[in-house]
């Protein structure tokens, strides 16, 4: 195929625009990934030259007795927070949806905190948790609720992250909301006259129009929660261990990347970790989109 003088010129332009991104998509991303690849196959102390070991470190991964922990911790962990992430977030947008004076400001309150840095709210949410002087427990013993130890006791220390992992659903609340505005109120309208109630409203009209937006929060909730690492490592204190009390409670997949790359200077281990953790995120996204052929309304 032969290209004019005319289109000649307009990729070179198109090209030229694009540039800036692409080095840095080049540079930012595949080169990382594609070093990462060949760090996963050496013994790399992070000083001095790689020396290449084969598939030891992935040999080594089998053998490690704190594998099967981090991914329990992080696998608990997502199989709470994402769903019940999601769940939230549209409670939140049906809440910004209704038609109440002011409802800009309470859209504004919701969003909030999820523009928050992550530390920051991690270090408020030890203080409400305190145990010896946090504001819940004060709120639990006020109402005859148990004392519980946040975090502190291992029992509790994952559905704590998963409590404050809420209060970032303001930002996906948002673009439910932008879908909820879409759906046409003529479908409402007829199912009112057909007589159908509030709930049957929302499960025959409401869901499934949410059902695309449900599928990208899914993929992007099952994105972050799998690569979870702030909270942990600031509330478990990530540079001494990842441990809670006497157990690995907070001890998550990405934790031990960090700790194996910078504490134990194992660049060539961690390297492997992470291959094995971007190959077993893909095969997910993938199963997700093939299993979102079976009830996502795209109509």
């Amino acid at each position: 195929m032969t290209l004019t003088r005319s289109v000649k010129r307009n990729l070179r332009n198109g090209l030229l625009f694009i540039s800036p991104w692409l080095i840095g998509f080049l540079v930012l991303q595949i080169y990382p990934i594609g070093y990462s690849f060949y760090l996963s196959m050496t013994e790399y102390s992070g000083i001095g030259t790689p020396r290449f070991s084969g598939l030891a470190n992935f040999k080594d991964i089998f053998t490690d007795p704190l594998v099967p922990t981090t991914i329990y911790n992080t696998l608990f962990y997502t199989a709470l927070a994402v769903p019940i992430g999601i769940v939230v977030a549209i409670a939140l947008a049906l809440a910004m949806n209704q038609k109440v004076r002011e409802v800009a400001v309470y859209r504004a309150i919701l969003y909030l905190p999820s523009i928050l840095p992550a530390f920051a709210l991690v270090f408020v949410w030890i203080l409400f948790t305190n145990p010896q002087y946090g504001l819940m427990n004060r709120l639990f013993v006020a109402i005859g609720l148990p004392f519980i130890d946040w975090i502190g006791d291992p029992r509790f220390t994952k559905p704590s992250l998963v409590i404050l992992a809420q209060y970032g659903a303001g930002g996906p609340a948002l673009i439910f909301l932008a879908s909820l505005r879409s759906i046409p109120r003529d479908l409402y309208e007829s199912a009112e006259i057909d007589g159908a109630g509030i709930f049957r409203r929302f499960f025959s009209i409401t869901l499934p129009m949410l059902t695309p937006i449900i599928l990208y929060q899914l993929i992007m909730g099952l994105s972050g929660a799998l690569q979870v690492f702030t909270q942990a490592f600031i509330i478990s204190g990530g540079a001494r261990g990842g441990t809670v009390g006497s157990q690995n409670s907070l001890f998550f997949y990405v934790l031990y990347i960090y700790q194996n790359a910078f504490k134990y200077s194992r660049m060539g281990y961690a390297a492997c970790l992470s291959v094995v953790f971007f190959a077993v995120s893909v095969v997910i996204a993938m199963v997700v989109f093939r299993w979102g052929r079976s009830w996502v309304n795209y109509d």
